[in-house]
Formats: structure tokens, sequence, C-alpha cells
């Protein structure tokens, strides 16, 4: 007797008797994949199939609401509870993506240890390492607590008997792919599988009040892997990000019910483990070129942390008929946008050279207030005449040539004047209503023009 099974779409999870090219929920195409669907739809459907019914619960208005502070608890680290919106929160779940080997196990047993020897009872689960495998990398990280207790198991019936019995306050499950259900015959890490698991665990955690970290792995384009209904269940998703060549690591939320999502955290790969960088700063200017021209300072904003980045650029002459264009750190599209107001609005015959454009130290940032640095930095390298190295810019440049105001400007001028930077040039429109700090000095421009005349007269 053939089994009965259905269509997933690996993307939102969508179900389907039979297989289509594309999904008609969230119209991807190619993302329908085959598994067992009987399983799973008697164990759903069992209570409307005869069982006794349960009691529909009654509506209430905000008022019978009791309205109570929510218990968090710090992690250890205050780049991840930045991150997390002021700590972790009792019975709230949180998904933990990163490529292989970028250090999501890791920092998630470091942040056991913290909770451990903070008196918290924790539970670590690995699907992935033998017990042996973790105590050989737990021995990087330091000693742990007795309160910190190691499972090693796929099965999330038996998982649910040890939480179960164990009673932890803080559950960490590694990594999500690994875990199955008995009720479904896929598998594990297939669609059905990785959306019931998350299912389970999420009862678990809304259940006891319990903390539950878990594992994701990511596809090729950077995705947690599985139905993109995974998101949507979980109360925060974060993301690690970083170059296998840099040391440093950047934790990201893309998701968060309990804070905001514009925060970063970053780290530090070491051999003890991830450290903490709490001037960024300060660690991205590092080694920065004295002298050189296409090297300029700009300051990004991520969340209320201001960060300091260096910009370079490259301009030659030539070979091709069509220039090249080359761009790492910042949106491709937005160089030739910048690029083409320069040749309009500043007569520079852009048209003839090639222009590769780098963020230095291997970050990513899209926020239009780096416009200015990139401008500058493609004048300075056209010209060969480099910017004084105690100068910061930031601004957005509009496509009349304009320099338009950007948000938190007291705050990037406060970092520029701590980390010894003397010379600002900023949007004047956020001059005015700016109270300068003492020790630098303020240029307010309407235009890139007047950063011309003001740099490389």
């Amino acid at each position: 007797m053939k089994k009965a099974t259905g269509f997933f779409c690996s993307e939102c999870g969508y179900e389907s008797a039979k297989w289509m090219g594309q999904c008609p929920a969230c119209k991807a195409w190619n993302t329908m994949v085959e598994e067992p669907a009987g399983k799973i739809r008697s164990a759903r459907g069992a209570a409307s199939s005869g069982g006794a019914l349960r009691s529909a619960p009654q509506p209430v208005s905000l008022d019978e609401i009791p309205m109570g502070g929510e218990e968090r608890f710090s992690t250890g680290f205050s780049e991840l509870d930045r991150v997390l919106g002021g700590g972790t929160v009792a019975g709230s779940m949180v998904l933990v993506g990163g490529d292989p080997g970028i250090g999501k196990s890791t920092i998630l047993l470091q942040v056991c240890r913290n909770f451990a020897a903070s008196g918290k009872r924790v539970l670590y689960v690995s699907g992935e390492e033998s017990l042996k495998q973790i105590k050989m990398r737990a021995s990087r990280v330091g000693s742990l607590s007795e309160k910190l207790k190691f499972l090693c198991e796929t099965n999330l019936e038996t998982i649910r008997e040890v939480i179960s019995r164990e009673k932890p306050e803080i559950a960490v499950i590694d990594s999500i792919q690994t875990m199955y259900c008995e009720e479904i015959a896929s598998a594990p890490g297939s669609v059905g599988q990785v959306r019931e698991s998350t299912n389970i665990l999420m009862q678990i955690a809304k259940g006891s009040g319990i903390a539950v970290f878990i594992i994701g792995h990511v596809t090729k384009e950077g995705q947690v892997a599985g139905p993109r209904v995974l998101e949507h269940m979980v109360d925060t998703v974060l993301y690690f990000e970083g170059e296998r060549t840099v040391s440093y690591r950047v934790l990201r939320a893309v998701k968060n019910r309990f804070g905001s999502t514009n925060e970063i955290g970053v780290f530090e790969m070491t051999g003890e483990g991830l450290k903490e960088v709490p001037n960024p700063s300060e660690y991205m200017l590092e080694g920065r070129p004295v002298g050189a021209s296409g090297a300029v300072v700009a300051c990004s904003m991520e969340g209320t942390r201001p960060i300091l980045l260096e910009v370079q650029a490259l301009v030659t002459e030539t070979a091709f008929g069509m220039p090249r264009r080359t761009a790492a750190g910042i949106d491709y599209n937005r160089v030739n946008l910048l690029m083409a107001v320069l040749e309009k609005r500043c007569r520079l015959p852009m048209s003839h050279y090639d222009a590769y454009v780098n963020v230095a130290g291997g970050m990513r940032m899209n926020e239009p207030a780096m416009d200015l640095a990139v401008v500058t930095a493609l004048i300075s390298s056209f010209r060969d005449i480099p910017v004084e190295e105690h100068t910061l810019l930031f601004g957005e440049v509009g496509l009349s040539g304009e320099v338009r105001s950007v948000s938190m400007a007291e705050y990037r001028v406060r970092e520029a004047a701590k980390l010894g930077f003397t010379t600002c040039i900023l949007p004047q429109s956020c001059l005015s209503r700016l109270k300068v700090p003492e020790g630098i000095r303020c240029i307010g421009v309407s235009t890139v023009n007047e950063v011309i005349q003001e740099l490389f007269r």
C-alpha cells in the first residue's frame, strides 16, 4: 500500500497535495519537497475526529489582563544582552543562526557557563556532538558549574521527559535540524520535522517558563534552513555574521519580540572562545594607513551604537571601453549612483575610470550616512590627494549633489571626539541643532562641491 505523501514549501511551509513549480503562498520557485503527510495530519486532527472537544477559552479585555514586568536575567555578555534587549526573558524562544564554524555552539556554551555560575539550572542538549566532544570544547572556555548538565539525544519525546524531570531554567538545543519527532515519518532536518520539533519546543518553553535557545543551520543564501515559518514561531532570531579571514563576529537580531532589532553585538574569536569587543570603532580602525589617498573614516549607526569604519576607494584609468566597478561591504548599486552624481554635478570624468570601493575590516554597511565618506574617498583617490587622518565624515548624498541630514548626529560626533578626531564634516542641517563637544571642529556642508572646496582646494 502506497504511503500518503504531501508536498511542502521549504520557504513558508505551504502544504499541497501535488507538486508545483511555484509556491502559491510565498511565490518562491522550486521549493516544494515531498514528505509523508498521513501521521502529521492524523495527530493534528485527532481532536476533531471524535474525541471529547475541549471547552473553548473565553476572550478577555485588556483591563482584565494582569500587567507584570517580564523576568529577565543576564547572559554574562553585555554585547549579547544588548542584542536581546536587556537580557534573556523567561519562557522565550531564541533561534541562533549562522555559517558552520562561526561560533554558534561556542557562544551558547559560554552563555550556559555564565548562567550556571549565577545559580541557574541549565540543560545543554546536543544532537551533533558526543559528550566527549563537548567536554573537549568546554575545556577551552573555562571551568563549568555542576548546575550545567549535558545530554546527547535527538528524540524530542525523550528530551521532553528529561526537561520535565530536571526542570532546568534554560535549555539549549544544538541543533534543530538534528531533532526528530516519532509521530512524523520523514527524516530529521526535513520541513515537517523541523516545523513540528520547533512547535514542541515552543510548547515546552511557554508551558514551563523555560528560556530555550535553538541553534539552526543556514543555507547557501544565509537563511536558516527549513521552512520560513520557523522564524515566525520563535520570539527572537539572531544571526552570527563574519568572514573566516577575520577574527571578529557580529551578532545581529533580525526579529525580537522583547527589544529592538537595530542593535548589534561585536565579538572576537580567540583560542579560549568568543570575547566581547566593547569598543568596535577602535577595533575597526586598527592598522589604518597614514597619508594614503582614497582612505577616509565614516560613522555608521547600528541601533544606538555609533561605529567608525574606514572606507577605501581606488580609482584608476580604465584600459577597456567599459569601466569596471567593484564594491565590498557596501551596496554596489549605491556606488554606481554616487559616481554618476560626481560625473554630473562635480564634472569629474568618472565614466573613464575603474573604481573599487571597500569597507575595511569586512563589515557590511548599507546606511545612507556612508554616502559622503564614499564620495570623498572616490575624489581623494581620483585626485591622489589624501584626507587628513583625524577627519571624519558622514551624511547622505542626493541625486542633485546635496548633502542631506541623517539621524543621531550628536552620537556620531561624540564618538569621533572620544577617539581623538579633531575635524568632523557633516550636513549643514545637522550642524544647526548640534551641541558640539570640546576638542572637535564641526564643518557643515550643503553640497558635494563644498566638500571638494574644503578638503581638496
